[in-house]
């Protein structure tokens, strides 16, 4: 009786585990902070083309597992939500895990610290109202500086409360938000690999506003 009882046991274990082992990436803010007002004024960056969110998943390259999200939230200006993420700049300002201030060429330095031999990025955008874009800041700033292992957790969490978003199911796998995003209408889906002798050109151009050709 103790034998048979073991053996669940046993599977659960090794099922948590594969699950811990599968979040370790989203190992949380290292630099979690509350910029001043002056210092977010100074690095408001408007971006311009149409309101829109752009899903961003860390694919590890050998095992097909989604090991990071983060969500760029262009309204009125420009941020990136890093759930439990660990990119940082000195000269972006940052409250809990949203970073303020997010140029073309900021945008390049999250995609490019990511994008490696081990991982890539896969950047699906889709285009949304003013409204919806300044709803979605709003959500993110709400969530301060997100637990460990909750990244995707989280931004689903955000999404869903979205109007045109209700669809998103609640998932702690970043590729399983990955596949839910993608079936919504709209949506535009690229890669960046570091092999690809165009990856510095790509982080960029991924980033122009929609409707101009991307790559």
């Amino acid at each position: 009786m103790i034998r048979a009882l073991r053996r669940p046991l046993v599977a659960l274990v090794l099922l948590l585990s594969l699950a811990l082992t599968s979040l370790a990436a989203c190992g949380g803010s290292t630099r979690s902070g509350w910029a001043s007002d002056e210092a977010i004024q100074a690095a408001r960056h408007v971006h311009g083309g149409a309101p829109e969110l752009t899903l961003v998943t860390i694919m590890h390259r050998e095992t097909g597992r989604g090991d990071h999200t983060g969500l760029f939230i262009n309204g009125r200006e420009r941020v990136i939500f890093d759930p439990a993420g660990s990119w940082h700049l000195p000269e972006i300002p940052q409250r809990g895990d949203v970073h303020f201030g997010m140029t073309t060429a900021a945008g390049a330095s999250y995609y490019l610290s990511h994008v490696r031999e081990t991982h890539y990025a896969v950047v699906q955008r889709v285009a949304v109202s003013s409204e919806v874009a300044e709803q979605a800041m709003t959500l993110a700033l709400s969530y301060g500086a997100v637990a460990p292992a909750r990244c995707a957790s989280t931004t689903a969490a955000l999404l869903r409360q979205l109007p045109g978003f209700e669809s998103i199911g609640s998932t702690f796998f970043p590729q399983v938000l990955m596949r839910n995003f993608a079936a919504l209408p709209g949506v535009q889906e690229y890669e960046l690999r570091h092999d690809d002798p165009d990856v510095q050109i790509k982080a960029r151009r991924v980033q122009e506003p929609l409707g101009r050709a991307v790559f």
